[in-house]
């Protein structure tokens, strides 16, 4: 069984890339600058921004249902393009990362979890889709608990 990993959709925060400093604080969001070509994941195009390239920061809720609601912080490169699916491959944002993979069921609940080490990612996300009560994935770096990416099952439109 494949899988499919989706960077997020860029018209939520589009709004956000005219905006001034102060106008984004009111909004609980800054701009940042990527100081080096690492540890700035932007969660549309699931690649590193560039030294120097701008970014939002700001909250975002990956998952809203019930008790396993779920909402932190995130990069968006400014005026950055959503990412074509990784069907059956990892993105670039997940290299070099331990995850914390969540499956959840289709009622929201969280059915399995597993830490993935970088070299883990493609059996663990595997052996969670192998469970028929795993609904899609939500990847979460490990050490600063942001939210990376959803995985769902792969079905091709064939």
């Amino acid at each position: 069984m494949s899988y499919c990993i989706r960077g997020l959709s860029p018209e939520p925060f589009a709004p956000l890339f005219g905006l001034d400093d102060e106008a984004l604080a009111a909004r609980g969001a800054r701009r940042v600058r990527a100081e080096h070509g690492s540890g700035y994941p932007c969660r549309v195009s699931l690649e590193e921004a560039s030294t120097g390239e701008a970014l939002i920061l700001l909250n975002y809720t990956s998952h809203e249902t019930g008790p396993y609601r779920t909402a932190h912080a995130i990069f968006v490169r400014e005026g950055a393009a959503q990412a074509e699916p990784f069907v059956g491959r990892m993105p670039p944002v997940f290299a070099g990362r331990t995850l914390s993979l969540r499956g959840f069921g289709a009622d929201g609940e969280i059915v399995a979890a597993s830490l993935a080490a970088p070299e883990e990612h493609e059996d663990a996300i595997r052996a969670l889709l192998d469970n028929p009560r795993v609904d899609h994935i939500d990847a979460h770096n490990a050490a600063r608990g942001c939210f990376s990416a959803r995985i769902e099952r792969y079905r091709s439109e064939a």
